[in-house]
């Protein structure tokens, strides 16, 4: 029987006046992961599940900006944070 796959999380921050690109804030595995998601909730942080983007965002440093070639993709992330936050606040 396979095991279920351990769970991840990767959690990015960005300071539009310190920051160039979002950055990694946190990222791990299992109870990290776990911690990190239960973080967001307590704090009303919307969560985007994309497996695919936590694989890549997951083999960067934490405080690593994220590449160029992630902006297209991060820029959606963002763009389903503003408009979840936009109607949170309504």
């Amino acid at each position: 029987m396979k095991e279920p796959k351990r769970i991840e999380a990767v959690a990015l921050s960005y300071q539009r006046d310190k920051d160039s690109a979002p950055r990694v804030a946190a990222k791990g595995k299992g109870v990290v992961a776990e911690n990190i998601l239960q973080t967001a909730k307590e704090h009303n942080i919307p969560i985007q599940e994309d497996p695919s983007l936590t694989e890549l965002l997951g083999k960067l440093d934490i405080n690593t900006a994220i590449p160029e070639e992630l902006y297209q993709v991060v820029a959606e992330v963002f763009a389903f944070i503003y408009k979840v936050d936009k109607e949170v606040k309504r």
